[in-house]
């Protein structure tokens, strides 16, 4: 099967995300995929070139060894709002070009406006379209103003797609809301693979690294560290004494456009023994930083953005056998409820003292084992096989090309 993938963000250097998990699987399986990609991060980057060409790139794997992906990345101009138009252009052509060199058998679409571009392509050319969301793309734009025309899109992309998925019953309903045909809305949600594999010895080498004492109650951040993430909140609070444990050290795996705030507070408050900032680390070493956490933390805003959503690292905590303190979510709530893993807190600031109150109270274990029972089954290699028989079922039913 070859595969054509259309995203609107960097493949290379964001995630892993459910994508890089899926499709690196189905390369090692023998199935053809290549990625058309946009640089996303390109204004903290931006060397004052206007002019970004047209780049064909082979990365290193993310997260399965002997997976190889193919990833393309039109040219755009580095021109704020002008960028919009600059890809949406180059984009449709790079599809159209895919179609008739790549002859795929299949498109997934994980963006709005190339994926708008590509579900008109495909259903020209008779080839399934696939719109995979685990987000509300449309509140992803940074510009609230166009955030509106950005909503029109994904509307018409839901409606127009062979088959539309999402990552959790809540994203669900909400694509349906938004008008994709209910008989073909389906959920595939995350797996959980390594991470679970923890071994005991990594834990105390990891502390030792970072200078945190086989004592210390240690909370635990990775990922990308967003302005509504809850994180600089949790530093704050551990700072301010909150839960009166000194024991209590924060540690972030990742980066992020909060990250430079959250290590400025470090140092202006001499806490940097207190709070560690790793940098983005590669996927496999991850299991030996969980194993060193005590407990995890997902701390986000009640924003729209995070409504709806249920990030993957939430799969890969609790497969860790590690309890996760989370603010109450709707689609958080919805997926793990009560007695899951998960304990849930009204405002990031609680974080804190709720995590030294379950060490205190010796719940930690007993919560986390709750967790890992509720998702081990939720291996990635079982939902592979559902994701690779749903593009194969589809590829069954399609009509010919014209």
């Amino acid at each position: 099967m070859r595969i054509l993938v259309l995203q609107e963000s960097d493949w290379i250097e964001r995630g892993p995300h459910q994508s890089h998990h899926l499709l690196e699987r189905l390369s090692q399986r023998g199935h053809h995929v290549r990625v058309v990609d946009f640089e996303i991060g390109w204004p903290d980057q931006w060397t004052g070139l206007r002019f970004s060409p047209r780049r064909e790139l082979t990365p290193q794997p993310k997260v399965v060894e002997g997976s190889t992906i193919e990833v393309v990345r039109p040219a755009i101009l580095r021109i704020p709002l002008v960028v919009y138009a600059s890809a949406f252009t180059t984009h449709a052509l790079e599809i159209r070009k895919q179609l008739q060199s790549y002859h795929p058998d299949v498109i997934l679409g994980l963006g709005l406006l190339n994926a708008f571009a590509g579900i008109r392509l495909a259903r020209r050319a008779g080839i399934p379209f696939v719109y995979y969301l685990i987000d509300e793309l449309h509140r992803l734009v940074p510009q609230r103003a166009l955030q509106g025309l950005a909503r029109v899109v994904e509307q018409a992309n839901v409606r127009r797609a062979s088959l539309v998925l999402s990552i959790n019953q809540a994203l669900r309903d909400y694509l349906v809301e938004m008008g994709a045909p209910p008989e073909k809305a389906k959920v595939l949600p995350a797996g959980v693979d390594l991470i679970w594999d923890l071994r005991a010895e990594d834990g105390p080498e990891v502390r030792k690294r970072y200078g945190l004492a086989s004592n210390d109650l240690v909370l635990f951040f990775m990922g990308w560290v967003y302005p509504f993430s809850g994180l600089h909140e949790v530093a704050e609070s551990l700072l301010a004494g909150d839960g009166r444990d000194s024991r209590a050290k924060l540690l972030v795996v990742g980066k992020g456009d909060s990250w430079d705030a959250i290590a400025r507070l470090a140092i202006a408050e001499g806490a940097e023994d207190r709070i560690k900032m790793v940098g983005f680390r590669p996927y496999a070493e991850m299991p030996s930083y969980l194993s060193a956490a005590d407990v995890c933390l997902l701390p986000a805003y009640r924003t729209e953005t995070m409504r709806n959503i249920v990030p993957i690292k939430m799969y890969e905590y609790l497969a860790g056998g590690k309890p996760v303190i989370a603010t109450k979510l709707p689609g958080l709530f919805r997926e793990f409820g009560e007695g899951h893993g998960v304990v849930y807190v009204e405002d990031p600031a609680e974080v804190v003292p709720k995590a030294v109150e379950l060490a205190r109270e010796g719940n930690l274990h007993r919560i986390g084992q709750q967790g890992r029972a509720f998702v081990e089954g939720n291996d990635w290699n079982s939902i592979t096989d559902k994701f690779e028989s749903m593009l194969e079922d589809l590829l069954a039913r399609r009509r010919p090309r014209s």
